[in-house]
């Protein structure tokens, strides 16, 4: 498949610069593992410009039909490795070098005169003992994906920012018990959250405290702390949900030789443009928006990765 702009990833970096370069008349694909990226993990949005409130999903959703209601394909997979400049590339005229080869484990190639790549973050772990083993079996990283499993059930939810604050009010909806730890000894996360966990009854919070290892035959039971709590360093719970941040998804662009910062961030020009000729990024994987990592920002920058590649591809 032959097209002007490839995009990498389907969240709203991606889906935005879409839309923006369908207007333009660019003919582009998208090629994502979720269609939504990691929207379709937040329980409610409510700092989207003229929505007061929308579920992550239903913003995902709607999104992916907006893009899409240009004829613009999604496929749902994930691309293995890009080749600059390919041999017999149908974008070399004259000798000249020209465009990218994606290719998938499948087999499947696809043929871009540029690429934008916006592949999001993924979830980071803890790394401590029965984190891996338990994984699936209590253990998540999502928790409106996860969190009705464990009706009238206690959890934990780790972390002290807003994406571990909206899980413990999503899961106090649902779980009987819920308590946060946390590291250090205030929360960081948005007044807004942090109001909402101090007036539910459901939720208690544990400070300056973390979890060593995780136990449990076939499934979680308890947690061993590094700190006492309630005169025990053991903590029962059916399900431990990790919300201690993401790290960018920058495989690709290390293959293909673009410059990351120190904490592993592609590096963009104002116009969205990385270090490789006819390749760009924008979202949280960028060090764009003063990694400022949230719709409205991933979003942004998707369009002005556009608007760039759109002036790339008039020469």
């Amino acid at each position: 498949m032959k097209h002007d702009l490839a995009i990498i990833g389907a969240g709203p970096a991606g889906l935005n610069a879409s839309v923006y370069a369908s207007r333009y008349g660019i003919k582009n694909i998208i090629i994502g593992e979720v269609s939504g990226g990691l929207t379709t993990t937040t329980f409610d949005i409510g700092n989207w410009l003229g929505t007061q409130k929308i579920s992550g999903m239903d913003f995902a959703q709607k999104s992916a039909d907006h893009a899409k209601s240009y004829g613009v394909e999604i496929i749902a997979g994930k691309v293995d490795k890009i080749d600059k400049n390919p041999p017999q590339s149908p974008f070399k005229k004259g000798g000249r070098e020209g465009g990218f080869r994606l290719l998938f484990n499948d087999g499947k190639k696809i043929e871009a005169r540029a690429i934008l790549l916006t592949m999001g973050t993924k979830y980071r772990k803890l790394g401590i003992p029965g984190e891996e083993e338990l994984s699936g079996k209590g253990v998540s990283y999502c928790a409106t994906c996860d969190g009705y499993f464990y009706k009238g059930k206690a959890v934990a939810v780790i972390g002290g920012g807003d994406s571990a604050a909206e899980s413990a009010v999503f899961l106090s909806g649902i779980a009987e018990k819920i308590y946060i730890i946390y590291r250090k000894d205030k929360l960081k996360a948005e007044s807004f959250w942090v109001k909402s966990i101090e007036g539910n009854s459901k939720i208690e919070i544990i400070y300056s405290t973390n979890v060593k290892e995780i136990k449990g035959e076939n499934k979680v039971e308890e947690l061993i702390l590094d700190n006492p709590f309630n005169n025990s360093n053991t903590l029962k719970a059916d399900g431990i949900f990790i919300e201690i941040g993401a790290d960018p998804s920058t495989d690709l662009a290390k293959s293909i030789g673009a410059q990351l910062d120190d904490g592993g961030y592609i590096k963009i020009g104002s116009d969205g443009k990385t270090t490789v000729d006819g390749v760009w990024a924008a979202g949280d994987i960028t060090t764009g928006s003063n990694k400022f990592k949230q719709i409205i920002t991933a979003a942004a920058e998707g369009a002005i990765a556009a608007n760039s590649i759109q002036q790339y591809l008039k020469k």
